[in-house]
């Protein structure tokens, strides 16, 4: 390779025929404290979460049928088995981080969102929803709209979402394997929290896996 493919390819030559590499992306937990947590579960209201969960090896596995009950008796929503995890907020920077698994055939399911428990009336109930549709090998969009990974079904990637939440205005930060495929502004102020699971909004049956979970501040 001559001098000026090395330096189209992002590298310079140093003295003595060095190479300066280009420095690596900075991870998005710099400068965030990991903080501990606590859940809580949301399953087919008339089911045992055994029937819908289990553990083993460090990965939680969910999964729920289009068929099964919402969550809560006489309740209108779709199924889910969801994690809804007990740290409720209004202010400050708070990032959700897992490796997540998607098997194939999950179509129009929600896997991680960031509901608004005590928001203003008029205003929408969640900040983000993170779906899977069974098309592109499985394709994750915002909500049913922006693409922002196919190919998702069947492998293992990380997914983190940090919430720069304020008495106004805030801003919603996603990254896949600590790269950021989008930023977005939140629903204006608001309780809220994280939830991850599998929350079916599609026909059939719906599964998602999490393992290496954590929680982040600053």
């Amino acid at each position: 390779m001559n001098r000026r493919s090395v330096l189209r390819a992002g590298a310079g030559l140093l003295a003595g025929g060095a190479t300066a590499m280009a420095a690596p992306a900075a991870d998005p937990t710099d400068g965030w404290t990991r903080t501990s947590f606590a859940y809580s579960w949301q399953k087919p209201w008339n089911l045992d979460l055994a029937d819908r969960h289990s553990y083993s090896g460090g990965v939680h596995r969910m999964w729920v049928n289009a068929t099964d009950e919402p969550f809560e008796e006489g309740s209108t929503t779709d199924p889910r088995t969801e994690m809804r995890w007990k740290v409720d907020y209004r202010t400050g920077d708070h990032m959700w981080d897992a490796d997540v698994y998607l098997p194939s055939g999950t179509d129009g399911a929600s896997f991680v969102q960031i509901l608004r428990s005590v928001h203003p009336s008029g205003t929408p109930a969640t900040d983000i929803m993170l779906n899977v549709y069974d098309t592109g090998g499985g394709t994750v969009r915002r909500y049913d709209g922006t693409v922002l990974k196919t190919g998702a079904y069947d492998t293992w990637f990380n997914v983190k979402i940090a919430h720069g939440a304020s008495g106004g205005t805030g801003t919603v930060k996603v990254y896949f394997d600590d790269s950021l495929v989008l930023t977005v502004a939140d629903r204006g102020p608001a309780t809220r929290y994280f939830k991850n699971g599998v929350y079916d909004h599609g026909s059939g049956r719906a599964e998602a896996r999490f393992r290496n979970l954590a929680y982040w501040t600053r």
